[in-house]
């Protein structure tokens, strides 16, 4: 058996792994902290930037066609996805910009997004295609209404300008998707309430030219919405809770091991023996 005794040495390997374990996972949570500080920063620097107009999103690659599962190319035959790699980054890019927009209205196609907050209260993201160009239109999120609790298909009256209209807002990516149970949203065309929307199926259903891309319209509030969009937070305050955590942990399981293994082993041991 070892001089020091069993349980010292499997004291000593447990300590050194929970150490060892605790430090790595408190040094992953500063890396998760410093990677999303970085994408804030980038954020902010587009926000920065030079607005933008109507053509830079009009100069998109066209959206991708789905192609029918009979008639697709096999795979062995397949074109690389270059094209499509390209369209995808150049979208990116633009996400998050300021940009100024001319165009008309569809009111025909508005849709009420249920279910989405605004500081705290429940109701309807509205978006409506805003035609920039003859063969180009880009959804517009336009802002937030409330819901009313009674009917919830009694839907607040919204404001939509007839003829060209000037907006502002930051580009975005499609608006997000909540849960929902198979068949609990309508279906296409059925409602003007929808629990989500996928822009590929809006885009065929409606027939309007949409880029892959939309628009949060910022400003003032107007025409019976809210804007007041909420902030992208970088959330590294929770990951630097987490790495404190863990490193105290770390320096918790050294504290107990130097005092239960070697203070009390060793030191205390050869006082009482002087004494």
């Amino acid at each position: 058996m070892h001089p020091l005794g069993r349980r010292f040495v499997l004291a000593t390997v447990a300590a050194v792994a929970g150490v060892a374990v605790t430090v790595s996972l408190g040094n992953w949570q500063l890396s998760r902290a410093a990677q999303k500080e970085a994408i804030h920063d980038a954020i902010a620097r587009r926000r920065a930037e030079p607005m933008l107009d109507g053509r830079s999103l009009a100069a998109l690659p066209p959206p991708e066609r789905t192609v029918p599962a009979a008639a697709a190319v096999p795979p062995a035959a397949s074109p690389a996805p270059s094209a499509d790699t390209a369209g995808a980054a150049a979208r990116e890019a633009l996400v998050y910009r300021r940009i100024a927009l001319r165009g008309t209205w569809l009111p025909q196609h508005t849709v009420y997004l249920d279910n989405r907050q605004m500081d705290g209260r429940p109701g309807f993201f509205v978006v409506t295609p805003l035609q920039i160009d003859p063969g180009v239109a880009v959804l517009v999120q336009r802002g937030w209404v409330p819901r009313n609790f009674q009917d919830r298909t009694r839907l607040p009256p919204v404001e939509t300008p007839t003829g060209p209209v000037e907006i502002e807002g930051r580009i975005a990516e499609a608006p997000s998707k909540l849960f929902s149970f198979a068949g609990g949203d309508p279906g296409q065309g059925s409602s003007r309430i929808r629990q989500n929307l996928d822009l590929a199926d809006y885009r065929h259903e409606t027939g309007v030219p949409l880029v892959s891309l939309s628009v949060l319209q910022t400003g003032a509030p107007g025409e019976g919405l809210q804007r007041r969009w909420p902030e992208i937070a970088s959330g590294v305050e929770k990951h630097y809770g987490y790495a404190f955590q863990w490193f105290g942990l770390a320096a918790l399981i050294a504290t107990l091991y130097v005092w239960y293994q070697l203070v009390r082993r060793f030191v205390s041991p050869r006082r009482r023996t002087r004494s």
